[in-house]
């Protein structure tokens, strides 16, 4: 649909891919590990070159904003056309930590191509998929003769998202009037493989807690209590085998409430992905699928919510035997949500849930940490449309559906600013975010600025947004 022409984006590209992969390797050298107290001048760092880079590419507004914690960059190119979408790129420049002794193959801040492909932590995730947009609006711009994108452009990108984005419900409430959109880009996301580009259209969300279990004051004899007392290491188990029911579904009274079932045409369209299930599960490093029963191994891992036991322990873990009644237990439990879910009611059933289940003699505490909630983004919503056809375009080929059965803050983007969220990412799972040795793919980097060209000029020609007064 839209009139950008293919040769003269590619031509831009090819002419400044040198330049490019340059100013990505100065920023992936910048370790802003967003976890690391340490590093804190360092994700300061980072955000500063970053808005420095967008300053160069062209955006007139570029501001770093801080939060409690670590800054975030924003970034606003209004369009010359009244009428065009607002569209808000969102992505995080902070990274996972690194080291060395890992097991990389090279050190994880000193970016190094090999074979195609640059290593560096970051590089997919998530600063190279963040920097494709300057390369990509700056094609946009050269191909069509524009001096302003054909949308108004705006970027925000976090510093704290592998740190589980703690002040960023707040951050976007507080500059929701800035931040105004009609949709969302997350670039912060992968592909199904090199050869099936997809886009993503939906993620789970998340809530995790630990359950800590206390019996006797202290530990005691076995021979002597035992059997007469309450055993909170018995009672930790016993709430996990209960999690489940026979079909592998979440026995928590409550916890399906309000999901969004698979339609037949979503459960059609992951069929017609490549998967082999062998393949996944050599990746997986297991010997077998399980899962609720019912459904597909893709339909589990991104439509389904789900329990894990995370981690159970309590009494003696040394050598030979100890026997006790131990005085305490813990158990780590985490659920990934779906769209219609409610974090806070799911909380809720699962204390209800422990609650009842405990015999007197045993007291508890639950901690809940913070809650990420789903994000599904409407198969029929012309945004997409757009994004798929942007990306056919730049890989010449047909373009499927995913989604993602992690979590990231895609919904709080969504529920404060009242937007669709869409997905544009190019990484691939080879690719080893939170790994040793993450790398990205060069050629499909490349195709994520070839994307981003092309969208721009899409969502402004197929989606025409009323001037309001």
């Amino acid at each position: 649909m839209s009139t950008t022409p293919d040769d003269a984006v590619r031509a831009y590209v090819d002419a400044h891919r040198a330049e490019f992969l340059d100013d990505l390797a100065a920023w992936l050298r910048i370790p802003s590990v967003s976890a690391d107290p340490g590093r804190a001048g360092d994700v300061r760092r980072s955000a500063q070159w970053l808005a420095d880079r967008l300053t160069t590419t062209g955006f007139p507004t570029v501001e770093v904003w801080e939060t409690a914690g670590a800054p975030a960059v924003f970034a606003e190119w209004p369009s010359d056309d009244p009428h065009a979408p607002t569209v808000l790129v969102y992505g995080h420049h902070d990274v996972q930590p690194a080291a060395l002794a890992d097991g990389w193959h090279s050190e994880p801040f000193e970016p190094q191509v090999r074979d195609g492909k640059l290593y560096a932590r970051g590089a997919a995730d998530d600063k190279g998929q963040v920097l494709f947009h300057t390369l990509g609006v700056r094609a946009h711009l050269a191909a069509t003769g524009r001096t302003a994108p054909a949308v108004h452009l705006k970027l925000l990108v976090e510093g704290e998202e592998e740190s589980g984005s703690p002040h960023f419900p707040a951050l976007v409430s507080a500059r929701a009037d800035r931040l105004r959109c009609d949709a969302v880009v997350v670039s912060d996301t992968g592909m199904w493989s090199a050869d099936t580009p997809t886009v993503c259209t939906g993620m789970r969300g998340l809530a995790d807690c630990q359950i800590d279990l206390y019996g006797p004051d202290q530990d005691i004899h076995s021979g002597s209590f035992g059997g007469a007392v309450p055993n909170p290491a018995m009672e930790a188990a016993r709430l996990a085998a209960g999690l489940h029911d026979a079909d592998l579904r979440v026995a928590i009274p409550g916890f399906y409430d309000g999901v969004v079932e698979l339609t037949d045409r979503e459960r059609e369209l992951f069929a017609e992905l490549p998967f082999d299930e062998a393949e996944w599960l050599r990746t997986a490093h297991s010997h077998a699928t399980a899962g609720e029963a019912g459904f597909t191994t893709l339909e589990r891992l991104w439509a389904r919510p789900t329990a894990e036991v995370n981690g159970i322990g309590g009494g003696y873990q040394g050598p030979g035997g100890k026997t006790i009644v131990p005085a305490t237990a813990q158990l780590k439990l985490s659920f990934r949500l779906v769209e219609g879910q409610d974090a806070d009611q799911v909380q809720q059933a699962v204390r209800d849930w422990v609650a009842d289940r405990l015999p007197a003699g045993i007291r508890h505490e639950i901690t809940f940490w913070g809650a990420t909630r789903p994000c599904l983004t409407p198969l029929d919503h012309p945004a997409l449309r757009s994004v798929v056809r942007a990306m056919e375009r730049a890989f010449d080929r047909p373009v499927r559906f995913t989604r993602e059965g992690g979590s990231g803050p895609a919904a709080d983007l969504r529920d404060v600013l009242g937007a669709p969220v869409l997905f544009l990412g190019i990484s691939v799972p080879s690719d080893g975010w939170h790994a040793p040795n993450e790398k990205v793919e060069l050629d499909l980097l490349m195709k994520g600025v070839e994307s981003a060209a092309y969208l721009w000029g899409d969502l402004a020609e197929s989606w025409r947004v009323p001037v309001t007064g």
